[in-house]
């Protein structure tokens, strides 16, 4: 067996070194397209990526960097601090101090929506300077997780899933790197199955090759199964474990159980899964399932919330227990949530239905006298939906 696969990740070994090996995000570096141009130009700006997991965010600042000839430093706000940020700017400014030719590094910041708003506030002067050149990445919105100053001095990029003959491309690379000379190698039913389970995540797909090699030195559809179910794959945030937990989480709140909850938030939590992604499902359970049994659900949904954001781990995971026991514990109510989606369901069907011309805002004589507000009473006992849904009931209590 290749001793090179044996020491380093699949993933890391074909990760792309230049534009000409990079598959996917043809909106982005085709011809003509801004990373593209950027690239071509020898340019470089601060930017955010943000996309899903395993679509090339990583691989696409190294070749920036790589390209534009700039030092290239990466790190991620998991572990980061700001002292690792004024390390490499004190480092690579000494050049300048020292007379020598000095050209801004670029720092790529992994996961940057785990920064808090006070390590944000410290990369902002050196962004703004043009002592660094930042990108960042993210699965998470960037207009929710990145402060607005920085937001506003950097150029937001949107990465896409791979599509699924994508992702067979770097299938296919991966194969014929691991010396199966030809795709016969991984059967029709293999190959398909694994670019449908990875779900446009090339980082997944490759470490369910590697690891189905390794394991069976073999790429058929029962080998790549078996290795799904070994510890050799970690939890992905993308990935079906992923979206199993969360499914899992949701159920038990709503069922009441608080210690199946709390073991699944501890899952996440050790699986080292974004609080502010738990905390956010906390705030929508409150409205969806709570609701008017207990108003004050969504009060303590959002202060979970903002205890979190402002926390981080590890004493973030004491916020979101105290909050899944309260949720747990509170009736449920699913009335508005139900009735809500009744009457979007009639949106959809009958469209935009006139309102009743009583409801009408008249702010025009011509509109008055076409009736527009005409009969209007406050507090009326009589139905106000349009005239073809009159005798509909949404919310039943």
């Amino acid at each position: 067996m290749n001793s090179e696969i044996e020491n380093r990740p699949l993933a890391d070994i074909l990760r792309p070194t230049s534009l000409g090996e990079y598959i996917g995000q043809s909106h982005l570096v085709g011809p003509g397209k801004p990373i593209r141009t950027l690239i071509e130009s020898k340019q470089a700006f601060s930017m955010i990526f943000w996309g899903p997991p395993g679509v090339g965010k990583t691989t696409l600042a190294r070749i920036i960097a790589k390209e534009t000839g700039r030092e290239y430093f990466e790190l991620s706000a998991v572990s980061a601090n700001k002292q690792d940020i004024k390390d490499i700017i004190d480092q690579t400014y000494r050049q300048k101090t020292l007379g020598q030719s000095y050209a801004a590094p670029i720092v790529f910041l992994d996961e940057i929506h785990r920064f808090n708003k006070a390590q944000q506030d410290f990369l902002l002067p050196y962004v703004e300077s043009g002592r660094i050149i930042l990108i960042g990445a993210t699965t998470e919105n960037p207009s929710f997780e990145v402060i607005s100053p920085l937001l506003s001095r950097s150029r937001v990029f949107v990465l896409q899933e791979l599509t699924d003959q994508e992702m067979g491309e770097i299938v296919d690379r991966a194969v014929t790197m691991l010396g199966l000379k030809s795709k016969q190698k991984m059967k029709k039913d293999a190959r398909e199955w694994l670019v449908q389970l990875a779900n446009g995540d090339a980082r997944q797909a490759l470490t369910m090759i590697g690891n189905a090699f390794q394991l069976y030195e073999n790429l058929d559809l029962e080998s790549l199964k078996n290795t799904l179910q070994s510890k050799h794959l970690r939890f992905d945030k993308k990935g079906e474990e992923h979206y199993n937990t969360i499914s899992a989480f949701i159920k038990s709140m709503r069922a009441s159980n608080t210690d199946a909850a709390l073991y699944y938030l501890a899952r996440m939590v050790d699986a080292g899964e974004d609080p502010k992604f738990i905390a956010r499902r906390m705030i929508v359970f409150s409205s969806e399932d709570i609701g008017l049994a207990v108003p004050t659900a969504l009060v303590v949904a959002n202060a979970v919330f903002e205890a979190v954001n402002k926390i981080g781990y590890p004493e973030a995971q004491i916020n979101l227990a105290h909050g899944v026991a309260y949720l747990c514990n509170c009736k449920k109510d699913r009335s508005a949530y139900d009735a809500y989606f009744a009457a979007l369901a009639d949106v959809k069907t009958h469209g935009n239905l006139p309102i009743p011309l009583n409801l009408r805002n008249a702010p025009t004589k011509l509109m008055k006298k076409l009736d527009y507000g005409k009969g209007y009473e406050m507090y009326s006992k009589e139905s106000l939906l349009p005239e073809q849904l009159k005798a509909k009931k949404y919310f039943v209590k």
